[in-house]
């Protein structure tokens, strides 16, 4: 089961990038998916190390309807999307496994919501119902309705529901423009999840279904589609990255066949084969370097690719190549299958959902150690970097915690007492960390 929620799946899901001023979404912003670069770090951020459900926690809410989006953060405003079922949906359980499919859609009334709330005390500012309808494609139960996070560029909140619409809110709560989306069948209606990425003025969809996969750009301030490009792709649940590097800006996406960069107008860059046959996990950038992985858990290979900027048609590695001109290393059975890696003091860090992680050097790819067993089997969200420690948090509301280094080294683990499932990887603004549950938001920060 394909799980990225968060744009997970993410959960997937999941996960984008904000292409603006890095300046002026440092600190007390977190406008997207694992934050503004997509990396996942917070180094300066002054956070607590132990929490439970009631030890530096702030204030938790319950929230209404479910959704495996991140939340992200605009200047003490929390912007958090959701899908309220008027009826009983499916329970889901924990772990990756088959037999959550649904063969057809719930046939009762569903209201999309985008909720923005206080960041100092977790009150509601205001409730906004974007559509409200009877769903047109199944998802799996482990799947929600608004699995992909939202984004901001400080003026705008961009709203995107797979297989429905995107839709363009002020901060107000007003709906600005609204796009609809053609529903598209994904592999064994899993259902979709892959968030959008923004940057100077246009916002990027990469829709990977098993109907008509593409790569569309829109107008941020008008919803206007101004290209689509086909891409020979099937159900995939990556959300493309902006890589604004030292020649060029492109548009990275990582899918089954080919990871494929493209230029501002949709055409095609570079391209590498070689994935598994799903691909989940963000690409991000880090010290000048593009990371990019694929890790299906029944999948042979399971490759991580470093990536220097320049590149230009097929750079594929050949049978025996672990680089090339511009593959710097490549790590071929050693990716997660949900979860983004994480780049953190010059070392990748790679969580596996079966409840496993290692190390590596993240210039050179070289093994600084191997598979270390955590406390729990069941990981979606992507893990985090601050303080000299590697966050993890499993979906049974337990986050281990890792000293940053060569040593492999456990610190602890904090738990939610009540077991709430978690797969929406978290966001920090400031010193304070936000943990979404399956029916809670949890505000963590050091108590006074």
């Amino acid at each position: 089961m394909v799980t990225r929620l968060g744009s997970v799946f993410g959960i997937a899901v999941c996960a984008l990038l904000i292409g603006t001023d890095r300046s002026a979404v440092a600190g007390e912003n977190w406008p997207a998916f694992r934050g503004a670069d997509s990396r996942g770090v917070a180094d300066d951020a002054d956070l607590p190390d132990h929490w439970s459900a009631k030890e530096n926690v702030a204030w938790h809410i319950e929230t209404p309807g479910r959704g495996w989006s991140s939340p992200i953060v605009w200047e003490g405003k929390i912007i958090l999307t959701t899908c309220v079922d008027s009826g009983i949906p499916p329970e889901a359980k924990k772990g990756l496994y088959f037999g959550g499919e649904q063969s057809k859609p719930p046939q009762r009334d569903h209201d999309w919501k985008v909720l923005c709330l206080e960041l100092a005390t977790g009150k509601m500012v205001w409730e906004k119902t974007v559509h409200t309808g009877v769903p047109t494609t199944p998802v799996h139960v482990k799947n929600t309705y608004a699995s992909e996070t939202p984004l901001t560029d400080g003026k705008f909140i961009y709203a995107y529901f797979g297989n429905l619409g995107i839709y363009c809110l002020d901060f107000e709560g007003n709906v600005v423009w609204s796009k609809p989306v053609e529903p598209r069948k994904t592999q064994m209606n899993w259902g979709p999840a892959a968030s959008p990425a923004l940057a100077d003025g246009k916002l990027y969809v990469v829709n990977d279904n098993q109907e008509e996969s593409y790569l569309a750009a829109y107008n941020a301030a008008t919803g206007d589609e101004e290209w689509r490009v086909v891409r020979d792709e099937q159900s995939n649940w990556s959300t493309p990255y902006v890589w604004k590097n030292n020649q060029r800006t492109e548009i990275v996406t990582a899918g089954t066949r080919r990871i494929r960069s493209y230029d501002l107008s949709g055409g095609l860059l570079w391209e590498i084969a070689g994935m598994s046959p799903i691909t989940i996990a963000t690409p991000y950038e880090s010290n000048g370097m593009l990371y990019v992985t694929s890790g299906y858990v029944l999948a042979p290979k399971k490759p991580i690719y470093a990536i220097r900027p320049g590149a230009a048609g097929n750079i594929t590695l050949q049978d025996k190549q672990n680089s090339n001109d511009h593959i710097v290393w490549c790590q071929r059975t050693a990716a997660p299958y949900n979860p983004s890696t994480l780049v953190y003091r010059d070392r990748l860090y790679v969580l596996y959902d079966r409840g496993l992680f290692s190390c590596y050097d993240a210039n050179t790819g070289k093994e600084i150690y191997g598979k270390q067993r955590l406390g729990a089997s069941e990981f979606t969200a992507s893990p985090w970097g601050s303080g000299g420690k590697v966050f993890c948090l499993s979906e049974s509301g337990e986050t281990f915690v890792i000293a940053a280094g060569d040593e492999y080294k456990e610190l602890h683990t904090n738990r939610f007492e009540d077991d709430d499932m978690c797969m929406a990887t978290p966001a920090i603004a400031g010193n304070r960390l936000l943990v979404r549950t399956v029916s809670r938001l949890y505000c963590i920060r050091k108590s006074e």
